[in-house]
């Protein structure tokens, strides 16, 4: 059975190949090493007092509790008393070397983001500033799908689980070919070489999207993904358009992949009318216009809910065990740009040169603006009403829904935009108790499952021997998730009449360190100021 890389550096296999890859690895930004003052601990015993709890699997909250953490795990989690009632001093654990007082407030397991880019936009990674917008928004493990350049990720990968830099865990899924130097993966023989070859060097998975011209031919990807299940990899799909009239979500399924991320190949899994999607007769894949604006149309193109072909492909999900990753809200703006656009956190948050990428360009992926209109946003309002059904009644039927955000394009940032797919869960009809479940649990085994330990969980879930991976947070989330947006949630003082933000996660705990959230959001504002002055002063000379 594979294990995660090792805890204090890379196995000599890495290290040989990072040799080799040196001229790419020296072109990506060194990460800023944990300073002295960012995050305290592990401790060797430290108490949260009083808190009231969200486990994460689904049950529902209990209060007060008090949460010992020794070293970098959970060690034991205990009830203190009743709502309303004094608390009972005798049962309280004896004392550690740090406290925190948290009665009246409440503590969630830390949360998976499952599709993400350490830099958006093919501009090369920013580190720090992408990991305090995570961290900022108690994301303690990420998916890379990928981070980066698949040697560079392992780096990150390693420095993070030893908490040498402030991020989250990792995990490492790359694409299949990136990496080696044997050419294209064009046979499927070529396939399962290059998946013995990723095994090897302890990448954690597949991301398989095929090429931006033609999708992998239905051999190779099963090849792709029998191969890896034999290395104990596990494998997400973005389904290329350019694929899924050979290779739908069912048809991936049904050779074994894992889970399916955003929704291409969904719909077109119970088309109607035609075997493939209807599209204009001037339409052109290159054109990003062409390409988003029309996928929005397949609402009605495809078998309606609660029809036998809807009801039967959830059933064979099921059956195949097929998790899904939908990222709703990276192609939000589509239903309403102006929304994206004109986000609240934008001005202090969003770097100038992401800023730059988001804007409408022929050439940037996902800044398909060129003229988008009315109709397009209409087309997508009604996408949007149907994938959330899908994903309901999945969910509803016992099927897996995970939380991925994959911000860095299309006017989404990083961490709030991770907060925004919480949002769009809720409004698909999930119990806000089921939102944070796709956010922690469902994550964290999907993750597990490859390895074959969704039965020995390290994270995901509060309970005495996990991770001590903790979102602090003073006001209740399950009644507003918007509390756990970096810059707040807005609040009439009935008694000031002012206007307020209240809210904002107040500490991540990763591995038994305590992180100041807002102190983390913070850095991210100095990064954004010192990029726009030096914009100023650049245009000024």
């Amino acid at each position: 059975m594979r294990t995660l890389l090792p805890r204090f550096g890379f196995s000599l296999a890495v290290t040989a190949l990072l040799t080799l890859h040196t001229p790419l690895a020296a072109q990506m930004e060194e990460t800023t090493r944990r300073g002295a003052d960012e995050g305290g601990g592990p401790y060797q015993r430290l108490i949260i007092r009083g808190a009231t709890i969200l486990d994460g699997t689904g049950a529902p909250p209990q209060g007060p509790v008090d949460i010992v953490i020794e070293n970098d795990r959970i060690s034991e989690i205990r009830s203190v008393g009743y709502p309303g009632v004094e608390i009972n001093e005798r049962r309280r654990p004896a004392a550690g070397d740090r406290e925190i007082d948290w009665h009246g407030k409440w503590v969630l397991p830390g949360f998976v983001d499952m599709h993400v880019h350490t830099g958006g936009g093919g501009k090369a990674p920013q580190p720090e500033y992408t990991y305090k917008l995570w961290m900022g928004h108690g994301v303690t493990t990420a998916r890379g799908v990928g981070f980066g350049p698949m040697m560079w990720s392992l780096q990150e990968k390693a420095l993070a689980e030893r908490n040498d830099i402030v991020a989250p865990r990792m995990f490492v899924y790359v694409r299949p070919g990136e990496g080696w130097d044997e050419g294209p993966i064009d046979s499927p023989e070529k396939a399962r070489e290059w998946v013995r070859w990723a095994a090897n060097v302890e990448v954690d998975g597949a991301r398989i999207d095929g090429l931006k011209l033609s999708a992998f031919d239905p051999p190779i990807m099963e090849a792709l993904i029998d191969e890896a299940h034999q290395h104990g990899l596990g494998t997400v799909a973005h389904l290329a358009q350019t694929g899924v009239a050979r290779m739908t979500a069912l048809d991936a399924a049904e050779v074994g992949l894992d889970m399916m991320t955003h929704y291409y190949g969904l719909f077109e899994s119970m088309l109607s009318d035609y075997s493939i999607q209807d599209w204009p007769l001037d339409y052109n894949y290159n054109n990003e216009q062409h390409r988003f604006g029309q996928v929005g149309r397949l609402w009605y193109q495809s078998a309606e809910r609660g029809s036998e072909e809807w009801k039967d492909l959830i059933d064979r999900f099921l059956e195949l065990d097929f998790g899904l990753d939908p990222t709703m809200t990276i192609y939000e703006a589509s239903r309403d740009v102006m929304r994206a656009r004109e986000a609240d956190f934008h001005d202090e948050f969003t770097l100038p040169s992401q800023w730059d990428f988001y804007q409408p360009s022929r050439e940037a992926h996902g800044s398909y603006w060129f003229y988008w209109t009315s109709e397009d946003e209409y087309h997508w309002k009604k996408f949007y009403q149907k994938w959330m059904d899908f994903l309901n009644d999945y969910k509803n039927a016992g099927g897996v829904v995970t939380t991925g955000s994959d911000s860095g394009f299309i006017y989404k940032l990083y961490g709030f935009d991770y907060i925004r797919e919480l949002e769009l869960l809720r409004e698909a009809g999930f119990h806000p108790v089921e939102v944070m479940r796709s956010a922690t649990y469902n994550g964290a085994l999907q993750l597990h499952k490859p390895k074959g330990l969704e039965n020995e969980l390290q994270f995901g879930i509060l309970r005495a021997g996990m991770k001590a991976d903790l979102v602090m947070v003073e006001e209740n989330p399950l009644e507003n998730l918007k509390v756990l947006y970096g810059n707040g949630a807005v609040k009439l003082n009935d008694e000031t009449g002012e206007v307020e933000r209240i809210g904002g996660i107040s500490y991540t705990v990763k591995d038994g360190i305590v992180y100041d959230a807002k102190q983390l959001l913070e850095d991210v504002k100095r990064m954004v100021r010192e990029a726009k002055q030096a914009v100023v002063s650049e245009e000024g000379s």
